[in-house]
């Protein structure tokens, strides 16, 4: 039933975010499409998908996608120690997160990226040789992806990179 809720928001979601192209005005009052533009829009409708998708929002709320030899983590966490509920929704977000990843289900982040992000392919057909262990931080939660198997990890490692561009982190994309 919930995963039912999860996809109906999702799909009003979409909905919402068809938006026209921006124009920019040029010196002689006519108008063009904004070369930044598509950046600009396919920012905002990922952090809009993501507030529904996650359950949280990303204006209160900070991501790190790490690499590590093994695979890498996911991490959620609160700006401020005193917004419990940004937490407490970051921690169920995650259980979540790591439950559905362990039964091959990206649905959440296809959902936030509008594609299938690299590497979600085959983290699905070799879901049996990943492990999604979720853990309480702090101020959230982080969810640790770890693997034994070289084609695994180099997916997980490919999920992760893009994790980190889509979302603006800035994290370092080397292995820590």
């Amino acid at each position: 039933m919930k995963k039912l809720a999860i996809v109906l928001m999702m799909l009003c979601a979409v909905s919402l975010l068809a938006q026209e192209p921006a124009k920019e005005k040029n010196d002689d009052d006519s108008m063009k499409d904004c070369p930044m533009h598509a950046k600009h829009q396919k920012d905002t409708a990922v952090d809009q998908r993501g507030d529904i998708g996650m359950g949280f929002s990303h204006e209160k709320t900070g991501h790190h996608f790490l690499l590590s030899a093994d695979g890498g983590s996911i991490e959620a966490f609160a700006d401020s120690a005193d917004d419990t509920d940004s937490i407490a929704e970051i921690r169920m977000h995650m259980r979540h997160i790591a439950m559905m990843f362990t039964n091959g289900d990206f649905s959440i982040p296809m959902f936030v990226h509008d594609q299938t992000p690299p590497g979600v392919p085959v983290m699905q057909s070799l879901k049996k040789d990943i492990s999604y262990e979720y853990e309480e931080t702090r101020l959230g939660a982080r969810v640790r992806i770890k693997t034994q198997n070289a084609e695994a990890l180099k997916a997980i490692q490919q999920f992760l990179k893009f994790q980190i561009t889509e979302h603006r982190t800035g994290d370092n994309s080397t292995i820590h």
